[in-house]
């Protein structure tokens, strides 16, 4: 893996001529580019269960869902990311004609581990609230059992507390595209999660 240049800026230009050049992955914000780290085990198991379960779900429909290999871009903060999971709706709104960097994510889900917990939920929550088409945010542990849905208000635009579970024998409810989600089902391959 060769160094990237000694700079102290990027543009978004060089950050996706770089980023599509490489053989790991990184975001972007305001400049900076950032690496990312790999996944545990019971991340991938979790973020495979799910899914699973979107694709079997979303057959037939007007809503696709993409992996952590797809990239999301928010021009109203300038961030470039890898969210684990994102659900679209309707026209798939894509940043050019590579259709490797997606706009318009109606749902976004994340799976926390102890290194991104508390930027999962704080600083990149905030940035993702700036997605105009966003309705829902998902959080899935880890480490724990405990899985949680923030649901925006749209009349008001008020994002609030919508699902949450901390049991085997709870579920979620991502209600925007009608799916509950048992976490029996989200930890049914985990191993030391309690």
């Amino acid at each position: 893996m060769s160094a990237l240049p000694k700079i102290s800026y990027y543009s978004p230009e060089e950050y996706l001529r770089l980023e599509r050049e490489a053989s790991y992955k990184s975001e972007y914000f305001q400049g900076e580019i950032f690496a990312m780290a790999g996944a545990s085990e019971n991340h991938n198991m979790i973020s495979r269960g799910i899914s699973g379960a979107l694709f079997n779900h979303l057959k037939g429909r007007k809503c696709t869902h993409y992996s952590s290999d797809m990239k999301l871009h928010i021009p109203a903060n300038t961030l470039y990311t890898y969210p684990d999971l994102m659900v679209v709706c309707g026209d798939k709104k894509f940043l050019d004609e590579s259709k490797d960097v997606i706009l318009n994510p109606v749902i976004i889900i994340e799976i926390l581990s102890k290194s991104t917990e508390a930027y999962d939920r704080g600083e990149k929550f905030a940035l993702y609230r700036s997605i105009p088409s966003l309705r829902e945010y998902v959080l899935i542990s880890s480490t724990s059992i405990r899985a949680e849905v923030m649901r925006k208000e749209n009349d008001l635009g008020l994002w609030f507390l919508a699902s949450e579970a901390d049991s085997l024998e709870g579920s979620i409810e991502i209600k925007n595209i009608d799916l509950i989600l048992s976490l029996s089902d989200i930890y049914e391959e985990t191993e030391g999660v309690s």
